[in-house]
């Protein structure tokens, strides 16, 4: 074997299988952490539908859903096409990463792209379909980062381990801090959601996924994250209650219940939040602390920084709000979509940081040559 067909043709063809075999884990990733499954049990995928597990033999990437048209060969039921793209999608960008970092950060530093781009395909679609980034992604995205930047300074320019891993610590902290003031100032321009009813309507604060689950706040129709709702600990959740229960037992009160960060209120009586497991009753208005974007998005921007740096969280955060506003424009002003529909921000931030890696320093140094042309400076 020649270097020439190892280098363009062998080891391509070994980066592109190697992605789609990514690709066929990330989506027992995307599907079963949301749901609060384990992605060790059962250790093969299964059928969604009928949920019998896959033999070996049918469980190709790529090839196995063309071969069996997108149905499983048991219940015959439709598998998503979704599961087909996210190989695709992920061993396009193995290859294109391979093709595109080989020379310039070494094998290290391609592998650490690999596992950052893993970790971004997962949760844009995890975000697409439950408006969350689990934290199993973005805090130990974080962490796996800020060990790649100390055992591949190459990732951010760098030849000495040292000046890699703080390279990767202030894109953390410049990723999380930026994209936290962005959070707070929205906060101040969207304020909070009113829910008027007008009669007696159900909620429920309870965490029906067990103790380790995400508390689900509802009112009526509306579901919220207790994350999205609290974000910070002078958060107030006010409701115009009729009826109030605590682990079913009925609760009488004369004024006002509501809901803080860390406990209940009732007649100004704090009630402690471990020490009821569900809150039921009827209310006939809400007013819910609205956030710009969720905490899970803060993490996220933390994860891209910790691999890419202070220079790419930047350029991230900023490339997201573009592409974000343009997406939004077209789907309310061209779809005619509803104003009030939320949209993810982790995909815009995802694809942004994708095409910091690619092309994010030529645009950014050329950017800062505009600023300093414009300022004097040379």
């Amino acid at each position: 074997m020649s270097p020439q067909f190892l280098f363009e043709y062998f080891l391509p063809a070994v980066a592109f299988a190697m992605g789609a075999c990514i690709g066929s884990f990330l989506n027992v990733v995307i599907y079963r952490i949301p749901n609060g499954l384990s992605v060790n049990e059962p250790r093969r995928s299964f059928c969604p539908s009928c949920e019998r597990q896959i033999p070996v033999h049918l469980n190709i990437p790529l090839a196995t859903w063309l071969l069996l048209r997108g149905k499983c060969k048991w219940c015959r039921s439709p598998i998503a096409f979704r599961y087909f793209l996210v190989e695709l999608l992920t061993a396009i960008c193995f290859l294109a990463i391979w093709h595109h970092g080989i020379h310039s950060v070494g094998v290290p530093g391609v592998v650490a792209l690999w596992v950052i781009t893993s970790l971004l395909i997962a949760a844009t679609f995890i975000d697409i379909d439950h408006f969350i980034i689990p934290d199993s992604i973005t805090i130990g995205g974080t962490v796996t980062g800020l060990l790649a930047s100390f055992a591949v300074p190459a990732l951010h320019g760098e030849t000495i381990w040292w000046k890699g891993g703080v390279a990767g610590l202030l894109g953390a902290a410049t990723g999380f801090a930026l994209l936290w003031l962005i959070v707070l100032m929205g906060k101040m321009v969207f304020g909070k959601i009113k829910h008027d009813f007008g009669e007696s309507t159900d909620f429920e604060i309870s965490q029906p996924g067990g103790e380790e689950a995400a508390i689900i706040i509802r009112l009526g129709e509306h579901e919220y994250e207790w994350g999205d709702v609290f974000f910070r600990k002078w958060d107030r959740l006010e409701m115009e209650t009729v009826e109030l229960y605590l682990d079913g037992e009925k609760r009488e009160f004369r004024e006002r219940f509501r809901v803080l960060a860390d406990a209940l209120e009732v007649d100004g009586e704090r009630v402690e939040l471990d020490t009821v497991k569900k809150v039921t009753g009827k209310i006939t208005s809400a007013v819910v602390p609205r956030e710009a974007m969720g905490f899970g998005d803060v993490k996220f921007m933390a994860m891209i920084g910790a691999f890419l740096g202070w220079e790419a969280a930047i350029f991230t955060i900023f490339a997201a709000c573009v592409i974000g506003a343009v997406v939004g424009l077209v789907q309310k002003l061209i779809l005619r979509e509803q104003w009030g529909r939320p949209l993810p921000f982790g995909p815009y931030l995802a694809l942004a940081a994708f095409i910091w890696i690619f092309i994010g320093p030529v645009i950014w140094f050329w950017y800062v040559g505009i600023l300093r042309s414009a300022g004097g400076f040379r």
